[in-house]
């Protein structure tokens, strides 16, 4: 069967192949396979190894892994002799440095850890985008990423500057201009400024969905928090 498209093939349910219109590709199973990714690469592993094949089931490269991972940015993380760094969609090293664990490419920039315990942002070529270690750093969403330093959470940006100086003891990433964070007494949603929309807090809260975010009392009951106006909850 001919495949113009890599969004249809789909991963089979125990994960070993590939399908399309319910009829199995390139005429194999695999130990292990994960979905097609843009621009239509997908990790798979046999008795080889892991590596990436095309649309046409063909291995990209002849090189072998321990793990690899999709594609993002035109960007994978693959991991040989136990590091981790990324190689770009021909299959070649994007950059010389190893890493102890990779991330995935996210908004062209992408959080490691080194072997230290260090963890910071590269850009797609590799190279840092600030000179800061942290404890922890998360992906990029909305140009914003949370990091972790010893006294707390904070956003940073795509030049590794604060957002806006407010540290948390918790933090979430941006969704339509709205993070969620946590201070001593507990969850709120914040603006861009690092400023709380409400006064309440709660012990859980997800983020905004078309202007409504599931959160938990510490009464442990479910409730709605609106976005706009004073906070109303629906108790269920």
């Amino acid at each position: 069967m001919d495949v113009m498209d890599w969004n249809e093939i789909e991963l089979s349910e125990d994960g070993t192949c590939f399908l399309c219109e319910g009829q199995v590709l390139f005429g194999k199973t695999f130990l292990q396979a994960l979905s097609f990714h843009s621009p239509g690469l997908a990790p798979v592993c046999d008795e080889s190894g892991w590596y990436h094949i095309t649309i046409n089931g063909e291995a990209l490269y002849q090189q072998r892994y321990e793990r690899v991972f999709g594609f993002y940015n035109n960007r994978a993380s693959v991991i040989l002799n136990d590091l981790a760094f990324h190689v770009d969609v021909n299959g070649d090293q994007v950059y010389s440095q190893r890493y102890a664990w990779t991330g995935n490419y996210q908004e062209g920039y992408c959080t490691v850890r080194d072997e230290a315990g260090n963890y910071f942002h590269i850009d797609l070529n590799g190279a840092r985008i600030y000179s800061e270690n942290y404890q922890y750093t998360g992906d990029f969403r909305e140009g914003y990423s949370c990091v972790k330093s010893s006294n707390g959470w904070m956003h940073i940006d795509r030049n590794g500057k604060p957002l806006n100086g407010k540290k948390f003891n918790d933090l979430g990433v941006f969704h339509k201009g709205i993070a969620t964070a946590k201070d001593e007494i507990g969850w709120f949603h914040i603006d861009k400024a690092g400023k709380e929309l409400y006064s309440k807090r709660y012990k859980m809260i997800e983020p905004y969905y078309n202007g409504c975010a599931l959160g938990e009392n510490y009464e442990g009951q479910k409730l709605i928090i609106l976005e706009f106006g004073e906070p109303t909850v629906i108790e269920f």
